[in-house]
């Protein structure tokens, strides 16, 4: 992610605000960070982090689509990477409210294009996500 994006900046602070314990801090950060978007590029980084500051699972489910709703309207590679995190959310989310087959559905895409997933800490969290996913509902 390109770190001298105005709207990528408010969401590392805002995932700095969350491991520092400051909740309300990170979801206003990533609330500026969606209110300051201005393409889809932004929207969907955005809408990301504001859904995990939601307090209902269909608030979850909203921000998530959206997220993907926008990470669909680019038509170049920014976001390839991000699928597999997105459609794992999507499952969680749908897994969240019941929707077994929909979480399946959506654990099964982001399953697909694990091997997009950068080598590290972050490629393994989601590895893991979608493993225990699929498990659950399987």
């Amino acid at each position: 992610m390109d770190t001298k994006n105005p709207v990528v900046k408010l969401c590392v602070d805002g995932m700095k605000a969350e491991m520092e314990g400051k909740p309300e801090e990170a979801r206003q950060l990533f609330m500026r960070a969606w209110e300051e978007s201005k393409d889809d590029y932004d929207a969907c980084i955005a809408a990301h982090y504001v859904a995990r500051h939601q307090k209902s699972p269909e608030e979850i489910l909203r921000w998530n689509q959206e997220s993907l709703d926008h990470a669909n309207a680019i038509n170049d590679r920014r976001v390839q990477d991000f699928y597999p995190s997105l459609y794992l959310n999507m499952g969680k989310a749908h897994e969240d409210l019941a929707h077994r087959e929909e979480a399946r559905r959506y654990y099964e895409l982001a399953s697909e294009r694990l091997n997009e997933l950068p080598d590290g800490k972050y490629g393994d969290v989601v590895r893991d996500g979608v493993k225990r996913g699929l498990q659950r509902v399987s």
